[in-house]
């Protein structure tokens, strides 16, 4: 398995091997060697998996947990398409601001990994777009935040030629500055101290 640096720091995407054959194929989209490595350290311990179905277009996030608690997360695409986002939200971090997008599918089988306090969002590219998710944590709602995919200081990449859907909370959702200027923006060394935390097997 492959992995490289993401422009955000601490993100990180993986390309395992697709064993093919006349049967079809056979990958694993997750191997904690290849995430040590990257991420000099074990994954964070898996307390819940998430699993969503999406029609083109669909368009989920900009979501973000409030920090602490945090949550890390790890994402593939199982079936269809998606353009996955990481956007880096941590006040204080090297690449704040910055985003870095994956095409994730289920030809090549990519991988994201999202460190404690970034946002995550996606587009769904093909109908019955499947994602499927590790996480550090369960899920909460009220821990639970949105950032505008539409924050023209952004610029996130939603392709041309989408007509985007998104839920009623998503559409409504904040810009950048609002949510600094409420507070509710993780700090980039509260993050990593949560990071170590994994690092440590504080679980």
């Amino acid at each position: 398995m492959e992995s490289r640096n993401l422009a955000v720091a601490g993100a990180f995407e993986f390309r395992p091997r697709v064993f093919t054959d006349d049967r079809g194929i056979f990958v694993s989209p997750f191997q904690e060697t290849a995430a040590h490595t990257a991420l000099g350290r074990p994954l964070f311990p898996v307390r819940q998996t998430n699993h969503s179905r999406s029609r083109r277009g669909v368009v989920r996030g900009a979501h973000f947990t409030l920090t602490p608690p945090g949550c890390a997360k790890y994402v593939y695409c199982a079936q269809g398409k998606a353009l996955d986002i990481v956007i880096d939200i941590r006040v204080g971090s090297p690449t704040y601001r910055r985003w870095d997008a994956v095409t994730l599918d289920p030809v090549e089988f990519r991988a994201v990994y999202f460190p404690v306090g970034v946002a995550h969002a996606f587009v769904a590219l093909a109908d019955d777009t499947v994602m499927s998710y590790m996480l550090s944590g369960e899920y909460v709602p009220q821990n639970e935040l949105a950032l505008s995919v539409f924050d023209e200081t952004l610029g996130l990449p939603i392709p041309k030629g989408i007509e985007p859907v998104l839920s009623e909370r998503d559409d409504g959702a904040p810009s950048l500055a609002e949510l600094e200027a409420a507070g509710t923006l993780p700090r980039y060394a509260h993050c990593l101290e949560l990071e170590a935390a994994l690092d440590a097997g504080d679980r």
